[in-house]
Parts: structure tokens; C-alpha cells; sequence
């Protein structure tokens, strides 16, 4: 990606190197009791809890927290490109909303190690970046970029912007309205249909990362050749079936909270063609 054109941020957090919360044994295992409140959160954007706590259980327990004050962000180059492509969230949302006659509220972004606290709970690396609707920060550790690439081989700069540019399209429905909607539908539902809502609630997330990236190009020429092949391969890597089969050989298709891997490339797609928040209302498509 070029940023040659693109200013910083300068809504970066830096907590690497503080510590996380305290541990609440479950089933043998120490586990924060945020990741407790974490996974109730999860199924705010459609998230199955049981995959934040399977996760959660899995993982390396956090080592004791550190008595240290978030710092000014690093400058080494992975921090760099994070502030340069939240800068690009900031510039390309806030002129969107502005032609339609609303007023963007940057979201902050914080850089974590291990664990962190958040309004929604403990937050942990092995959950990957999530939104957090209660206190509207994106949260990351940068060690996800390598899992991006080494497990679910999906390298490349516009893959890792492609990760900020989806939570960051969570903070856009959160603006919206959109996802408290979606919640109060999925309250009322059954489990299959709760499912099928958070389904088209990350769906259009994707489609909204989408035409961040056709908005932000076109003002700033930010894309190489050959990079949108990276994100598609990154939205391909984590749809659910693919994970499923990954973990246990077979998919489920109503037990899906994200969507498809073919799903999450198409509105991905999507989105990049149209540039339009109008191209991604999900919940109006009679096919997904």
C-alpha cells in the first residue's frame, strides 16, 4: 500500500506491554472474568460465545500486570502502517457521513499484548481484534498479522488493512444505529434466526470495509496492483465454514454467525465496486 499522500492518526492507544485482569477458574483453567462479559458482548455482533471462551481456555494464560501508563505509540513500521491506515478509516468515514448529513465520531484503536482491559471485559490476543460497542474502540494485537499470514495464509498489507477496516465498519453500524437494531431482532429470535442476523451484521461489516477501500483509493490512489487479491484472500480464510472444517471436518451452515467464505469475499466485493453504504444493506438481500 502507498501512503505517500496519508497523515497518521493520532486515535492510537499503545497498551503493549501492560498487563490484563484477574483469572476465575472455569473447568480447571484460570480465565479473566472479562472474557466472561467479553463473550456476552460477542453475541451483540452475532459472535458465538462459546467460541470466545473455547478460545479463551485455549490460550496462554497472561502474564501478571504490569504497573505501566499507555505510552505515545511506537514508530516501528507494523505501528506506523496501523496509524496511517486508521487515518484512512478516519478520513474516507467522515467524509461519507458528512454527505449524508451525519457527523462521524472517530473510533480509537488500541495496540495490546496478551490481554487488556476494556469496557466490555478482559480483552485476549487468542480472541483476534474485535470492536468493543461500550467504550467504541477497536482493539488489536499486532501478533494477529502473523497469524494471518502463517495459519490462515492470507499475507500482505491490504489483508492486515482489511482486518482494521471490518472492525472499524462495526463502529460505523454502531454509529448507525444499526447494530442495536440487529441486537434487539436477535433477542426476540430463535437461535437459528439470531444466527442468520449476525450473519448479515458481519456481512455488511465486510461490504463496509469494502467501500472504505473504493472511497479511499480513489482520493488517494493508497492500493498497488494485485493488493485487493489479499483482502479477498483474507475475508475467504475466515469465513465459517472454512474455520469449521478447519476444526472439526465439517461446516454447519446454520450455525454461522459471520457468513461464507464465498459470502464474506462477494460483499467484500461488493462494497469495493460500488463505494456506497447503499450497495450493503444485508438485511434487504433476499440472498446472501
Amino acid at each position: 500500500m502507498r501512503f505517500d499522500n496519508s497523515r497518521e492518526s493520532d486515535n492510537i492507544e499503545d497498551r503493549r506491554g501492560d498487563g490484563g485482569g484477574g483469572g476465575l477458574p472455569i473447568g480447571g483453567r484460570g480465565i479473566g472474568l472479562g472474557t466472561v462479559v467479553l463473550a456476552l458482548v460477542a453475541m451483540y455482533f452475532g459472535v458465538d460465545p462459546r467460541v470466545v471462551l473455547n478460545l479463551a481456555e485455549q490460550a496462554p494464560a497472561p502474564s501478571a500486570p504490569a504497573q505501566h501508563r499507555a505510552g505515545p505509540p511506537a514508530n516501528d513500521p507494523e505501528t506506523v502502517f496501523v496509524r496511517h491506515v486508521l487515518a484512512e478509516t478516519e478520513d474516507t468515514w467522515q467524509t461519507l457521513f458528512r454527505q449524508n448529513g451525519r457527523e462521524y465520531v472517530d473510533p480509537k484503536l488500541v495496540l495490546f499484548s496478551g490481554a487488556t482491559r476494556t469496557a466490555c471485559g478482559t480483552g485476549q490476543t487468542a480472541m483476534g481484534p474485535f470492536y468493543c460497542p461500550a467504550d467504541q474502540k477497536v482493539y488489536i494485537d499486532l501478533a494477529f498479522y502473523q497469524e494471518l499470514k502463517s495459519r490462515f495464509h492470507a499475507p500482505g498489507e491490504f489483508a492486515q488493512a482489511y482486518v482494521i477496516a471490518h472492525e472499524v465498519g462495526h463502529h460505523v453500524q454502531n454509529l448507525l444505529g444499526i447494530s442495536a437494531k440487529v441486537q434487539a431482532a436477535r433477542e426476540r429470535a430463535g437461535e437459528r434466526e439470531a444466527n442468520a442476523l449476525s450473519v448479515r451484521l458481519e456481512l455488511q461489516a465486510d461490504c463496509l470495509a469494502g467501500v472504505w477501500a473504493k472511497n479511499a483509493d480513489a482520493a488517494r490512489h493508497i492500493i498497488e496492483a494485485g493488493e485487493v487479491d489479499q483482502a479477498l484472500r483474507a475475508a475467504s480464510a475466515i469465513g465459517d465454514d472454512t474455520l469449521q472444517k478447519q476444526a472439526q471436518g465439517y461446516a454447519v451452515p446454520d450455525s454461522f454467525t459471520h457468513g461464507s467464505s464465498e459470502q464474506r469475499t462477494r460483499w467484500f466485493k461488493r462494497g469495493m465496486e460500488a463505494g456506497d453504504l447503499a450497495a450493503c444493506n444485508t438485511f434487504q438481500a433476499k440472498t446472501l
